[in-house]
């Protein structure tokens, strides 16, 4: 119980990780035409237009793989003391959350692009407390 107290901050932050990303990659592998559907749309006048089923494929990958590292951050500290898979999980959501901020900016869809920053700086904070 000692962990969960000295670790709470960090252990929020890793659950917000888990729900963000675990929810989005699941959403895009149970809802995978109609999220490269709409993404198609979304990329069609930029560069990036032909490449939205791997673009998704691999953001759905990250984002789930984000969702389980959160799982195991917030285990490892609590079970262990050990905060180096949250410390990894932070820097796994900072690197998802860019790639999903250089998308919005080429898409031109920068009221999106403005959304990220709000889970940037939650995940930006848990880097900061872990580092």
């Amino acid at each position: 119980m000692t962990n969960l107290y000295n670790f709470i901050t960090e252990i929020l932050i890793l659950l917000f990780i888990l729900i963000t990303f675990l929810q989005s990659g699941i959403d895009k592998a149970t809802d995978w035409k109609g999220n490269t559907g709409w993404l198609k749309e979304h990329f069609k006048e930029t560069f990036m237009g032909g490449m939205v089923p791997l673009m998704v494929g691999i953001i759905m990958i990250l984002e789930i793989i984000t969702g389980l590292l959160a799982v195991l951050g917030i285990i490892w500290i609590l079970l262990y003391n050990n905060s180096a898979w949250a410390f990894y999980t932070c820097l796994m959501a900072a690197i998802t959350l860019l790639m999903l901020l250089f998308g919005q900016r080429v898409a031109k869809d920068y009221a999106g692009a403005f959304t990220i920053t709000g889970y940037f700086i939650v995940v930006i904070f848990g880097i900061y407390l872990l580092s």
